[in-house]
């Protein structure tokens, strides 16, 4: 894992206060509301929530996939020396798998159907880099061998749907480091693929982000996947982070009653057989009509009068780790043997 940064080392990616509000319904979807991210070169970042905590919509503003007439974006985004917000669309489509590059949830929707994968990788080379298309083949082939497709050579003329979700999602990540990004956003990536395929690509994304040196955001529901991957941990819920500290620190110390009802709704080995899961009581709340204070607040078993009423702003508890909660006085207590990995 990365080393922590220093103090005065400036963050490759710098997201200051993101708001994202989808405005073609009937009523505005305040989706990002007021997120802070920061990515040090070479680290590895976790999202994480349920499905609708805004965790997929602020990795889609940093690449501006959002469709541009019905989205309102505000706030501050930069990666490198970029400003991604102020880039026009031809610095945009630079930007785009050059400097940062994105691993989708579900490659078969992401790829070409009617183009074979080997010829996307190709196209997507020649794109940015002034090289021949058999030099742009050749660099396509070594990743299939990177990524450990088998029959390399074979697949490269082979469409998406001849491949299995696994091998697709190999394809994908391939994609996605052809052109040497420097960062890397995954959506998802092992979501709708078998256990074993799952621990199969996290391991491989591990590798090659070590092996390349590469700033990874990575956006799971999925807290042991989180915990294979991560340097930090960014719990997001109702379009803010509420929590965020190094990995380690979340699963030891976690602060926020979300982020202790997330780990206490694991099953692992250590639960007793027969015993019943917690679970998370209620629904996110609706995003077109927020609440005036907590958002977790009427699913939060520890919520006072002044939760309801207070929006809460950051508590910092130690160096990189903070916490957005009234009532985090009340939460230093240990977690139940199920939270842990």
């Amino acid at each position: 894992m990365n080393t922590a940064a220093t103090p005065d080392e400036a963050p490759f990616v710098d997201v200051r206060n993101l708001r994202v509000t989808f405005t073609g319904g009937k009523k505005p979807v305040e989706a990002v509301n007021g997120v802070d991210l920061k990515v040090q070169r070479g680290e590895v970042v976790a999202l994480i929530g349920e499905s609708g905590s805004g965790k997929s919509v602020t990795l889609r503003s940093l690449l501006r996939l959002h469709p541009a007439g019905r989205t309102r974006i505000e706030g501050q985004m930069r990666v490198g020396d970029q400003d991604v917000l102020a880039l026009s669309p031809r610095a945009l489509a630079d930007y785009r798998g050059k400097v940062a590059s994105m691993i989708f949830q579900e490659p078969l929707l992401a790829l070409d159907p009617v183009y074979p994968v080997g010829a996307q990788i190709v196209e997507a080379i020649q794109r940015h880099e002034p090289v021949s298309a058999e030099q742009a083949r050749q660099r396509a082939l070594q990743m299939f061998e990177r990524v450990r497709i088998p029959s390399p050579e074979r697949r490269l003329q082979a469409y998406p749907h001849e491949m299995s979700g696994g091998m697709r999602q190999r394809a994908m990540i391939a994609l996605a480091l052809a052109c040497h990004p420097q960062l890397l956003l995954a959506d998802e990536p092992t979501t709708a693929l078998d256990a074993t395929v799952q621990i199969q690509i996290l391991l491989l994304l591990r590798e090659l982000q070590r092996e390349l040196g590469l700033s990874v955001i990575f956006v799971t529901h999925d807290i042991g996947a989180a915990v294979e991957v991560a340097d930090r941990i960014a719990v997001m819920y109702a379009g803010r982070i509420v929590e965020e500290g190094p990995a380690a620190t979340l699963l030891r110390n976690p602060r926020h009653p979300y982020t202790l009802a997330l780990l206490r709704s694991r099953a692992d080995g250590a639960l007793a057989k027969g015993s019943r899961l917690e679970t998370i009581s209620g629904s996110p709340p609706d995003l077109t009509a927020l609440p005036a204070g907590c958002a977790f607040a009427e699913r939060c078993k520890m919520v006072q009068d002044s939760c309801r009423a207070t929006r809460p702003e950051i508590t910092w508890l130690e160096a990189g780790h903070s916490v957005r909660c009234l009532r985090v006085a009340d939460t230093a207590v240990p977690v139940s043997s199920t939270a842990h990995a």
